[in-house]
């Protein structure tokens, strides 16, 4: 029911929007937009949104038929959550049935952080909504901002004048070419992002991949949030739509060759082993869809823009999914590239003055990667699957303090720094 819903939606229009073909009107050929964002997840149709909002002419385009699934951990930590309240789109994600996650459970070796899950300001918990249903909710949105939204239309190719990039190539789906141009060109279509090949933009951080994951939804086993952890294995366990709760187990990469054979066998094993009192709970509980997986979980920064074109989210900086940061992330991504773009007296002249746009678009790449790189070496660290000894000797001070607890909770969601969980009472527990 709730897929059908959204299919309609977006079949229908959304808002000022237009969904499909190019909306009517008198000259094609005249039309500059101020952004074409490529990819409409959670990275694009924030930003377009965002755009849009602020008075931009802004195309949003996919490759795909929309609404659809993607492999993803679904996750929203806390700040992302805040970011749709903001942005008024988190009642919608509520009323889709999606219930907030308000207790978290962490387990390794002999410990246990039990607790409710961190707040912010208006926020109760965090979210783990499928993506059909929150790619929808976040199109819907950027349409009804004024956004024009097409799907099942791949980039074939940018055009460019003197190095810069004006504008892009689509296929529509009745199958013809046609050219669109715009002063600006966003890929955030993802971790092989079509743009960013086509611009050839460098990576200037690059890490071998640590892990891979498989995992699917259960029936008959209400979560919240869960994790596990042992050296070799990670299981992680949250509910979602319809009463389902998604169990995700990851192993090490090296292992994903030998595993893909029997790829079932090896996520149930890993689930009996890792998470031994969850594996009993499943014991009671049905498998209700089939099993994803992927070996390629890649972790690197590309540069984020050059004349003419940016990138966003996974197409511009990718990490391994363990830590469940994709979507915060996509999220704090559109959200400085929008705040840029936005500012001064005249947005319009920002993004479409060169001189000005390379500022802003300088001024979020600088942003962009201060608030990733500390998370994205954490997230190197936990996709080892080796926790140290002198990590559970931190986590085992942390596991009698409720206190404690809230605080690493908040350092996992990306509320606090790590500095900030090295209180007086920490340490003098240390």
């Amino acid at each position: 029911m709730l897929r059908t819903r959204y299919v309609w939606l977006l079949a229908a229009g959304l808002g000022t929007g237009r969904v499909g073909e190019a909306a009517d009107r008198p000259d094609d050929k005249a039309v500059t937009y101020d952004a074409v964002v490529v990819g409409a997840r959670c990275a694009g149709a924030t930003t377009a949104l965002l755009l849009a909002r602020a008075g931009h002419r802004v195309l949003l385009v996919d490759r795909a038929k929309l609404p659809s699934d993607t492999l993803s951990t679904l996750y929203i930590h806390q700040p992302g959550v805040e970011r749709l309240a903001r942005w008024g789109v988190l009642d919608r994600v509520h009323q889709s049935g999606c219930p907030p996650l308000r207790t978290v459970t962490y387990r390794v070796a002999d410990i246990c952080l039990h607790g409710p899950a961190p707040t912010l300001p208006g926020v109760v918990g965090a979210y783990g909504p499928r993506r059909y249903i929150l790619d929808a909710i976040l199109v819907e949105a950027a349409a009804a901002a004024g956004a024009e939204v097409r799907d099942q239309t791949p980039v074939t190719g940018l055009t460019t004048d003197n190095g810069r990039v004006t504008g892009v190539r689509l296929r529509t789906t009745n199958g013809t070419e046609t050219t669109e141009r715009a002063h600006l060109v966003i890929g955030a279509d993802g971790m092989r992002s079509t743009v960013a090949k086509l611009v050839d933009a460098p990576l200037y951080a690059q890490h071998p991949n640590l892990t891979c994951v498989h995992y699917t939804y259960w029936a008959g086993i209400p979560i919240d949030f869960e994790i596990y952890e042992r050296p070799g294995g990670w299981v992680a366990a949250l509910g979602t739509h319809d009463d389902l709760t998604l169990v995700a187990a990851y192993l090490p990469q090296a292992q994903f060759a030998r595993i893909r054979r029997d790829a079932k066998s090896a996520y149930l094993a890993n689930i009996q082993v890792t998470a031994p009192t969850l594996w009993q709970r499943l014991s009671q509980a049905t498998i209700a869809d089939r099993l994803y997986g992927t070996g390629d979980q890649r972790n690197f920064f590309r540069r984020a823009h050059g004349p003419g074109w940016a990138l966003v989210g996974d197409a511009g900086h990718h990490k391994d999914s363990i830590n469940a940061h994709g979507i915060t992330d996509a999220f704090h991504q559109s959200e400085l590239l929008a705040t840029e773009l936005n500012k001064g007296d005249d947005p319009a002249a920002t993004i479409s003055d060169p001189i000005r746009q390379h500022a802003a678009l300088a001024r979020y790449a600088a942003a962009r990667d201060h608030h990733m790189k500390p998370t994205y070496h954490t997230n190197l660290v936990t996709a080892r699957l080796d926790p140290k000894p002198e990590r559970l000797t931190l986590l085992r001070a942390i596991q009698d303090s409720p206190e404690l607890t809230d605080q690493y909770f908040r350092v996992v969601a990306g509320i606090l720094s790590p500095e900030d969980l090295f209180t007086r009472d920490l340490l003098a527990r240390l």
